[in-house]
């Protein structure tokens, strides 16, 4: 199905691409560093029969322009986030955030409340400073930019062979040098250890015991500083367990069924 891409416009005029599939309650998906909207393809159709599916291309990622250099940082991106579902005329929606974006997602429901119903944060943390720090031969691979070497850090060996074009599209990145370097660097500066009890919405943390991108410690010590948040340790787990792990899909969807709904108040 070929998707109709929309734009929001940003605080410094940065052109964002968004797109939506479905119906019912708003659920705004956030990627991770330097990755955009197609690398959610393969958990879509699942969602879109129960939620109306809400995802775009972080700035300088895909169809979406650069804006300004000083903007690029998790907290900024999470006003990008906003800016979105302004242009959904969404007034508040359950959030989705894989890696880095579980990262904006947090400083959503900190310094937006009220646009937050729910978040889901899969394989993120709250940042290195008061975290657990990756492995360097991770970092590097990382960096590499070469799926070969990523795709070990991501996915189980045979959902790799099984899924090659999911795999391909979720490394597919277009974007300059330069924008792929200030997306590292806003998640490697990302912060927000200090300001995770003050949130409010209810969030669920989903995190794989073999995560070598971000260490489950770092998902313990998240569950330790949200108030009332759940934990799912998945035995097993890498970075990418959003995708490869079905039952992942399944205790989402438990837990945005007991959330509060994105059309009433808290």
């Amino acid at each position: 199905m070929t998707l109709t891409l929309k734009k929001a416009a940003a605080s410094d005029g940065a052109e964002l691409a968004w797109t939506e599939e479905g119906q019912g309650e708003p659920l705004l998906l956030v990627a991770g560093q330097a990755t955009g909207m197609s690398g959610w393809d393969p958990v879509v159709p699942g969602l879109a029969p129960s939620f109306r599916v809400i995802r775009f291309d972080h700035r300088g990622i895909g169809a979406s322009t650069e804006g300004r250099p000083e903007n690029y940082t998790t907290r900024a991106f999470a006003a990008d986030a906003v800016a979105v579902l302004d242009a959904a005329s969404v007034a508040k929606a359950h959030i989705y955030g894989h890696s880095m974006g579980g990262r904006v997602a947090q400083w959503m429901a900190v310094d937006f409340p009220a646009r937050v119903a729910s978040m889901v944060l899969a394989a993120t943390s709250a940042g290195e400073a008061g975290g657990v720090g990756r492995d360097p031969s991770a970092t590097a691979a990382l960096i590499s930019g070469d799926p070969a070497r990523m795709a070990p850090l991501f996915f189980s060996p045979a959902w790799v062979r099984e899924n090659p074009a999911a795999v391909a599209a979720f490394f597919r990145v277009q974007a300059s040098a330069t924008v792929k370097s200030r997306h590292f660097r806003a998640s490697r500066l990302h912060d927000a250890w200090d300001v995770l009890p003050s949130i409010q919405a209810p969030a669920l943390i989903i995190h794989g015991s073999e995560d070598a991108l971000s260490p489950v410690a770092n998902a313990v010590m998240m569950a330790e500083r949200i108030p009332d948040s759940q934990l799912i340790q998945v035995d097993g787990g890498r970075h990418g367990l959003h995708l490869d792990d079905a039952r992942v899909q399944t205790w989402i969807e438990d837990f945005l069924a007991l959330a509060v709904p994105a059309g009433a108040a808290h």
